[in-house]
């Protein structure tokens, strides 16, 4: 009785110590928070090829599985040990190919967009003075008042095309040439992180055996079966969120270039390459995306013509109709389960916690929290004999 007693007053001691410690270990991580992140930045500065690498690696695992599948099926019995090696290469080179027509095709017409922009807004602007003038004819004060708000927007919009949007275009890329430093550190995390994605790429399966060694030698089986089913939801979840919606832009993308393919030999729209890329890059930001993508989009077509504008934004409305409606929950069927209220909810959230990141990983993360608070939930219900109230 004496040993159990002395058994249980040690283990409320230790618990009481261990709370105490921690409480005291807060204090000093919130009065040096400053410190703290500082220091994290500092790792996460030294990791970011790992940071690159692993993110590649995440995102081309299921193609590659994929190919490697496909190579298992076709390779003679004794060549098979050959699939997964063939699988990663193919999976980089058809990454590198579909990366250098992107830029090679979105980069040059982003640039003289970029410059057309700065000589094409002036005389916009004069014109539509002259047009809003021409339908004020006859009212003095209003005309003295738009007038001079025109003028003083037109002054404005001038200084900043000569002295702002040129000279820091062109400081942009006169900084990427003259500051070598940035530049041989972005290009060598770069060339780190692909090495890195090779090889988990190549080595995935033997780190998915290290882990679920890890997990069964730190837990017990029935945990670890447990965590084992969690770490596999998550993983799905992931996978089919950033996949699906990955397919989904690159068939928004698709559309939209057809779309203006179209309208340049009808009604003579331009920069077709990149405003289908501006339209299918941020269709992969939840919720946000199209409104995000539609806007420099249309601003580009209305300086050539606002008709074609008009034209464009309809379109734009009704392609992003089908995709919420059709072909998104077509793709993602599944892969999330959230309403629009926690979606938003979720991008609002991450957002404001992690910025751009969060955006882009809200939607997922949330979806796993709350895959869990849900299962407490029903969890407690059951466990209470209170199920009734779901009804």
């Amino acid at each position: 009785m004496n040993r159990e007693f002395l058994k249980k007053i040690f283990f409320q001691s230790l618990t009481a110590f261990l709370s105490l410690a921690l409480a005291i270990l807060l204090f000093f991580a919130i009065q040096k928070l400053d410190e703290i992140r500082l220091g994290f930045h500092w790792v996460m500065d030294i990791l970011t090829p790992f940071v690159y690498g692993g993110t590649m690696a995440y995102l081309l695992k299921t193609p590659c599985g994929f190919l490697e599948r496909q190579f298992e099926s076709a390779l003679p019995e004794k060549y098979k040990r050959w699939a997964n090696l063939l699988s990663v290469v193919a999976v980089m080179l058809i990454s590198a190919v579909i990366l250098y027509l992107l830029l090679s095709m979105v980069l040059p017409e982003m640039w003289e967009s970029i410059v057309a922009l700065a000589i094409a807004i002036p005389p916009k602007v004069d014109e539509f003075t002259k047009w809003v003038l021409n339908h004020l004819e006859g009212n003095e004060i209003l005309q003295n008042y738009v007038n001079n708000a025109f003028s003083n927007m037109e002054d404005w919009i001038k200084n900043w095309a000569t002295t702002d949007l040129l000279p820091t275009m062109q400081g942009m890329m006169g900084g990427v040439v003259t500051t070598v430093g940035s530049v041989l550190t972005v290009a060598k995390n770069i060339i780190l992180g692909v090495i890195i994605c090779i090889y988990l790429l190549a080595s995935r399966k033997k780190f998915t055996r290290h882990a679920k060694a890890l997990l069964y030698a730190v837990f017990k089986p029935e945990r670890a079966d447990r965590l084992l089913t969690e770490f596999t939801y998550i993983d799905t979840t992931f996978v089919g969120f950033f996949g699906g919606k990955i397919l989904d832009s690159a068939i928004v993308g698709l559309i939209c270039y057809v779309f203006c393919a179209i309208m340049s030999v009808v009604a003579g729209f331009q920069n077709g390459v990149l405003i289908s890329v501006i339209i299918g890059v941020t269709n992969v930001i939840p919720y946000f995306g199209p409104f995000i993508g539609a806007v420099p989009s249309a601003l580009l077509i209305f300086i050539s013509s606002p008709r074609n504008c008009l034209i464009f934004l309809i379109f734009i409305l009704v392609l992003q109709q089908f995709d919420g409606n059709v072909l998104g929950p077509k793709l993602l069927a599944g892969s999330v389960g959230l309403t629009g209220f926690w979606v938003l909810f979720a991008i609002t959230l991450f957002q404001g916690l992690f910025g751009f990141v969060g955006i882009l990983v809200g939607v997922p993360v949330f979806a796993v929290i709350y895959d869990l608070a849900r299962r407490a939930i029903l969890s407690g219900l059951k466990k209470h004999g209170k199920l009734d109230v779901l009804e």
